[in-house]
């Protein structure tokens, strides 16, 4: 994950961290027994978002909030809560966040892009924006599995892969990524597919390169 998406991480988290913070001062008691309900129900649901949508749902941050919830109530739960938010920001300050997993591919899709990189500096970029696309929608399928999202689809004949536009538009409506991250993604893809099915005219050299450069950066910003 790049540093600018790691600070806006580490930003957001801040952010809930402090209207937490506010909220258990409002109690005089170690246990913030005492708290209103609707200020307790608000820090903890915004907790629980933002350590959801900037973990995933299978991470170690969101089992803790399982238990959190399973053996804990009001202000002590938020204050746990709380604790589980701060251990996410320094993980994230320290580079801990990132799986063995999203290590490997992120080195794999790295080589990709060389390759692709290469063959667009000296004029075939064709081969480099179906390389390009190639790595993107594997990433795509890489990112519904992290988020739990099937990367299959039922047909008459039994299960099939979903195609590109699918797993895009997936994401996008599970909060994997936003409306704008959607858009680029789409714009790429039919990039790709012109370069697969042999429209050349429909693209540049240039944007050839400014597309592996923006598809380089959405990989970083989102491992998988």
């Amino acid at each position: 994950m790049s540093a600018p998406a790691n600070q806006q991480i580490i930003e957001q988290l801040q952010a809930v961290i402090a209207a937490a913070d506010e909220i258990l001062r409002k109690s005089p008691t170690d246990e913030h027994s005492d708290l209103p309900g609707m200020d307790l129900r608000r820090g903890l649901s915004r907790l629980r978002a933002v350590i959801e949508r900037l973990s995933s749902s299978n991470s170690s941050y969101v089992r803790e909030l399982v238990l959190i919830d399973r053996d804990w109530v009001g202000g002590e739960a938020l204050s746990m809560y709380r604790g589980v938010a701060l251990s996410l920001v320094d993980d994230t300050q320290a580079g801990y966040t990132r799986s063995l997993r999203e290590l490997i591919h992120s080195d794999v899709f790295a080589d990709y892009f060389d390759i692709a990189g290469h063959l667009q500096e000296s004029g075939y970029k064709d081969a480099a924006a179906v390389i390009g696309g190639s790595t993107l929608e594997g990433h795509l399928r890489n990112l519904c599995r992290k988020h739990g999202i099937d990367t299959e689809r039922q047909t008459p004949a039994g299960k099939a892969p979903k195609k590109a536009d699918a797993l895009n538009s997936d994401l996008a409506a599970a909060g994997a990524y936003g409306k704008l991250d959607q858009k680029n993604v789409t714009a790429w893809l039919d990039l790709r597919n012109n370069a697969a099915h042999g429209h050349y005219t429909e693209y540049s050299k240039e944007q050839v390169a400014i597309f592996l450069s923006s598809v380089r950066d959405f990989i970083t910003r989102l491992p998988a």
